[in-house]
């Protein structure tokens, strides 16, 4: 086998010959990198979890038990075999029971306390111009397709192959329901129908990658007033008890036009729509024959042959609503402290390296320049896991005798109670927007922090037998990338305390711009089997990678002993994957992040280190002519 040249494609030079050899399990749509760190972790997890359950592993931690005998629940397959469909059939009556939109409005405010599908959707969020308060921020429902470019006119052979499937999974889970063979017909026609609507009114996931442009405060009185005929004052008396000083309008589009999808004419295509899509969701809860049934359609989106087992499916749902003391008891078994004391100075190193660069931008005027370094000088590091659990936890409590539906229904609306209890409480800065076990990082921009869970800080991401270089080229631009959030198209409009804010000069916002416009440019129409890359849609992401990858090669500049190749050759191990087409296809529809290949190979073109590094020409496929080159931070 002939191996591919590192100057013509760096991510196949890197990974090809596992990627050749690889096998996708029939239970996943993907694997390698992340994917591979996150099942290893699982694995670890469930063993601990099993052990725990039998009694031949102790713990001491009160949440984390819960959180075990949510698992043992979720395997008692036996149990919910017995009681099938049951559980779930209060709620469906329920939604039947509603004869009218007055019916409805009498009922909103436990419809939204018990989290039924409603025709909007409304919660408590951070205030993005007041982020030490929070707000509550108004969205639409979700379409029943991954994204609502899938019902354009282009689309529409797509379209109508998955909401096929989706109707035919649909057509049997109704059976096992008390409505007759002519209802069953006409719930899904009419759920059909009502997302039609929808999905005419929503955004799409391009518009909500613009996260600044979901801030659109509007009083109490310009909603209820395009809500009508929902009695949403009354709902917010009832939610919160005083009204709240505005109410923020993510899709205005929606808002604009809700009557159209709201009103009598609708009312019973709504209640089908949320019997149906209440059915859908809680199929996972219950007998195994029903959560066979109502994954098809996941299936065919991601492109998989079987669902996770009931053990991976249990320590799924027990871990995500108890995350974070299941991250805290992983953090503290599995993370060492020298690790994490090695990856803080990594982390502290490229914050001053950054503010260095800032320094010598060539862009910015002095007052922007200072500006930025005081939002670098103000980020938080959060790594590994927190110090302890937050007090929610305490109080999600579930009758192990119950069925697994109630139990679950339980925890979830004590969370949602917590979510709505926050709107008038100062907003808590030491929450962790993820749990130690998660395989990933984040930037907050509310909070100015970064984020880097235990089970992200591994090989070849990080780890202390490997060399300075390789971890530079894993954690290293991982963490660079993180803080290039705080500065890439959304980052850039938030000051150093989260808030929305224009700390830029006109001239210096417009310059960036440019650079930003290069960036989408740069990936912007590139052809792959899945479909056409959207430079627009993506550029956030692809200016963190740039960012992240300029600072660490800032770094190595100064190591004694830098290996370049070994460098970009942790790049591209980071990010090889190989997927399902389907999932692929999924993708490049909905992820914000560009397609694991570029992330690999579009980078490092624009930067000398690249072309000194490998002895790249431009006889070779991965040259970048220099005035294509796009270095922002």
């Amino acid at each position: 086998m002939e191996k591919v040249r590192v100057q013509d494609d760096l991510y196949l030079h890197v990974n090809k010959e596992w990627m050749d050899n690889a096998v996708i399990p029939d239970d996943k749509p993907r694997i390698g990198g992340f994917s591979d760190l996150d099942e290893d972790v699982e694995k670890l997890l469930i063993s601990d979890f099993n052990k725990m359950a039998d009694g031949k592993l102790k713990c001491s931690d009160k949440n984390v038990k819960k959180a075990v005998a949510l698992f043992k629940l979720v395997k008692n397959t036996d149990k919910r075999n017995a009681e099938g469909i049951a559980p779930v059939m209060d709620r469906l009556h329920k939604i039947d029971s509603l004869g009218s939109i007055g019916d409805f409005n009498s009922s909103l405010s436990n419809l939204v306390a018990e989290r039924f599908n409603l025709p909007f959707d409304i919660g408590v969020e951070v205030d993005f111009k007041d982020s030490l308060h929070h707000c509550v921020m108004l969205t639409g429902p979700r379409a029943i397709l991954p994204d609502v470019t899938y019902y354009k006119p282009e689309m529409a052979q797509q379209k109508n192959a998955l909401l096929g499937v989706w109707q035919g999974m649909v057509a049997q889970l109704l059976q096992f329901t008390d409505l007759t063979a002519e209802q069953q017909a006409q719930y899904i026609q009419d759920a059909l129908e009502f997302d039609a609507i929808i999905a005419t009114l929503v955004k799409s996931s391009e518009e909500w990658s613009d996260y600044p442009a979901t801030y659109n405060p509007m009083t109490i009185e310009e909603v209820a007033k395009q809500l009508q005929p929902v009695e949403f004052a009354k709902l917010l008396k009832d939610l919160f008890n005083k009204l709240p000083d505005k109410i923020i309008v993510a899709e205005p589009r929606f808002l604009n036009g809700f009557t159209t999808l709201f009103n009598e004419a609708n009312f019973v295509k709504y209640k089908h729509w949320a019997y149906v899509t209440e059915l859908v969701g809680s199929t996972s809860l219950l007998s195994e024959q029903l959560r066979e049934i109502g994954g098809i359609y996941t299936k065919v989106l991601s492109g998989v042959a079987a669902l996770p087992s009931v053990e991976k499916w249990a320590f799924r749902i027990a871990s995500s609503l108890f995350s974070e003391p299941v991250g805290i008891y992983y953090g503290e078994k599995y993370f060492g402290a020298k690790a994490k004391q090695d990856v803080v100075d990594i982390c502290k190193e490229i914050i001053e390296t950054y503010k260095l660069r800032v320094a010598r931008n060539d862009f910015l005027s002095e007052a922007t320049k200072q500006k930025a370094i005081k939002k670098l000088d103000t980020i938080v590091i959060k790594m590994g896991y927190p110090d302890k659990c937050g007090e929610l936890f305490d109080r999600l409590t579930f009758d192990a005798n119950d069925s697994l539906f109630k139990a679950v229904e339980s925890i979830r609306n004590v969370r949602l109670a917590d979510n709505m209890s926050k709107l008038y409480k100062d907003v808590d800065r030491s929450e962790w927007p993820m749990p130690g076990h998660m395989v990933n990082a984040c930037y907050n921009p509310s909070s100015n922090d970064i984020t880097f869970p235990a089970a992200i800080l591994q090989a070849p991401f990080y780890s202390i037998k490997q060399s300075r270089s390789e971890n530079l080229g894993g954690i290293g631009a991982v963490i660079g990338h993180e803080i290039s959030h705080a500065f890439d198209n959304n980052g850039a409009k938030c000051d150093e305390n989260g808030n929305l804010n224009n700390w830029w000069t006109d001239e210096d916002f417009k310059r960036f711009e440019e650079r930003t416009h290069a960036m989408i440019e740069e990936f912007d129409g590139i052809e792959l089997p899945q479909g056409k890359v959207n430079g627009a849609f993506i550029v956030s992401e692809n200016i963190a990678d740039n960012g992240g990858m300029a600072v660490t090669l800032e770094m190595m500049s100064h190591l004694k002993d830098a290996d370049y190749q070994a460098y970009f050759r942790n790049w591209a191990r980071v990010w090889c994957m190989k997927a399902r087409p389907e999932y692929l296809q999924l993708l490049i529809a909905v992820d914000v992040h560009g397609p694991a290949e570029l992330r690999a190979n579009m980078q490092p073109r624009n930067f000398p280190e690249w072309y000194e590094a490998f002895g790249v020409t431009d006889k070779d496929k991965m040259y970048l002519a220099p005035d294509k080159r796009v270095v922002i931070w």
